[in-house]
């Protein structure tokens, strides 16, 4: 079964508690609603899977994208939603390819959030919500900031979406601007 956000988000609470991994979850949930709507797809179903692709990364690190599916299959989830899941891992913990637009997608923004944060977080206003493409992309090309980033998987995710960093950039923005509010993003913006 698929689980409702509510279902979604308690599971994700039984497993995590560090703040900065549940803000995570969300700002990935967020764009991967933002992109389902770009590939009119079903947003719930995009979310869902955003919101629990690191269900299994703080308790079990050593084993992510492994002990999930041992996780989730207890809880009786669509095998769908796990190889959607576990595939955010490939070439870095498994070799379960992205195939779909929901697992490409998953693939390409995760590290890409990670990044989109820590620039937004660097601004003077703190905030996502005026944030550029432009800023993004000159953090994206020093690799001494935010260096946990992996900007090939990056790379890769855009060869396999078929679309160009900069616009990639631009769509996970616009996700992560429907989450600022819940992922403390909004800081001190004003709309320009």
């Amino acid at each position: 079964m698929y689980p409702t956000r509510e279902e979604a988000w308690n599971i994700l609470r039984e497993y995590n508690e560090d703040e900065h991994l549940i803000n995570h979850a969300l700002a990935v949930e967020g764009v991967m609603r933002h992109f389902a709507n770009l590939y009119n797809e079903d947003p719930e179903k995009w979310g869902i899977v955003g919101l629990l692709h690191d269900l299994d990364y703080e308790k079990y690190p050593d084993y992510h994208c492994k002990k999930v599916i041992e996780i989730m299959r207890e809880k009786d989830l669509d095998e769908e939603l796990i190889r959607s899941v576990v595939s955010h891992g490939y070439g870095l913990v498994c070799d379960v390819k992205p195939e779909s637009n929901m697992e490409k997608v998953l693939y390409t923004i995760d590290e890409l959030t990670g990044l989109i944060n820590a620039t937004a977080i660097m601004r003077p206003s703190k905030s996502v919500l005026d944030l550029g493409v432009k800023s993004v992309k000159k953090k994206f090309k020093s690799s001494g900031f935010a260096a946990g980033v992996n900007r090939e998987v990056i790379k890769n995710g855009c060869e396999m979406l078929d679309k160009p960093l900069e616009e990639v950039i631009e769509e996970a923005i616009e996700g992560m601007k429907s989450v600022a509010k819940e992922i403390g993003l909004v800081g001190e913006a004003v709309n320009s």
